[in-house]
């Protein structure tokens, strides 16, 4: 028994197991310290998921090409166009939102095909693929606009501002009322999302092949499996949920400037190494991206409710932590070397 405990607890089950707890631990500091100002409501909670929606579509994208052995550095670049695409085409051209979305999600969709192509059939190195695509995606943000639009469409602030109350966690306020808590479409989105890649990853055979391209291109040539149009689709479904991620992105801004999403790429990366994915790829969870974008959500909220630290400090402990998970996969690394 504790043997076949000890196995599910290798590798990476193990760094998934410390990003929950970490995350459990973090949240549960923020309930006993700030007590008197009410971090342990519901609503708190719910906060999270809606403050990095987009984050998670973008995480999600991300663990994927990771699990490659791949890297994508665009996707803050691509939300940050998409943003502006939707404002540009609402405010400016006066197009139906259904309309404008759909176009963000194919331009998503085909920006991740031509980097995919470079990748995976060019053989050019992602980083230096992607590295042109962040310039060319915020280059092409100013192009459309160089000045902020803010989003006026009644039917996108509809979708926007719509919450979805959630009947069964209400509590009573100070005065007696019931409230409830709440979300909004773009955590819906964000859920599904995160749902369905799990599906992918686990149960399908594309899912499958992920894994054994990153883990080892030359065996899964040898299984035959095609790796170049492996990558290529992971590239493409990434473009695409970056499309994704900037139409939720935009669901919370209203609006599209050229700076928007800016370093977005690194916050995805960032969340899907502490969850547990490899840099070296093979391995890799959604489940521990989404632990890692709540962790980081988490902090974010200790910040703002301590109220004297400057929000800067989330990016200091969320790199101390990067380092802490990079040590630890290193370790297990050479431990798994060791029994080899």
């Amino acid at each position: 028994m504790i043997k076949k405990v000890r196995e599910r607890l290798d590798g990476n089950s193990f760094l998934l197991m410390i990003t929950i707890l970490l995350f459990i631990a973090l949240y549960i500091a923020g309930v006993l310290i700030f007590s008197d100002k009410n971090f342990g409501k519901p609503q708190v909670f719910f906060n999270l998921f809606i403050n990095n929606a987009s984050l998670i579509v973008a995480a999600v994208g991300m663990t994927m090409v990771l699990i490659t052995g791949g890297i994508d550095i665009s996707i803050g670049s691509v939300i940050g166009m998409s943003c502006m695409m939707l404002a540009w085409m609402m405010e400016k051209q006066g197009m139906n939102p259904v309309v404008s979305i759909v176009i963000v999600l194919i331009v998503g969709g085909v920006f991740g095909l031509v980097q995919g192509f470079f990748v995976a059939y060019l053989k050019i190195q992602p980083f230096i693929v992607t590295l042109a695509g962040m310039f060319f995606a915020r280059g092409m943000t100013a192009v459309i606009s160089s000045d902020m639009i803010s989003i006026t469409n009644e039917t996108f602030l509809k979708i926007a501002n719509s919450k979805i109350y959630l009947p069964f966690l209400a509590i009573v306020n100070k005065k007696g009322n019931l409230v409830y808590p709440y979300i909004y479409p773009s955590v819906v989105i964000a859920v599904v999302i995160l749902i369905v890649a799990f599906i992918v990853l686990r149960y399908t055979a594309f899912g499958r092949s992920i894994y054994a391209v990153g883990g080892n291109e030359q065996s899964a040539l040898l299984m035959g499996l095609n790796v170049r149009r492996t990558k290529l689709k992971v590239y493409v479904l990434n473009g695409f949920l970056a499309g994704l991620a900037g139409f939720v992105f935009c669901l919370n801004s209203c609006g599209g400037f050229v700076e928007q999403a800016r370093g977005f790429e690194m916050e995805a990366i960032a969340s899907s190494v502490i969850g547990g994915t490899l840099l070296t790829g093979g391995v890799g969870s959604v489940v521990g991206s989404l632990f890692g974008v709540l962790i980081k959500g988490t902090i974010e909220s200790l910040i703002t409710f301590q109220g004297t630290l400057s929000s800067w400090w989330t990016k200091i402990v969320i790199a101390a932590l990067l380092c802490f998970f990079i040590i630890l996969q290193s370790i297990f690394a050479k431990l798994k070397d060791k029994k080899k």
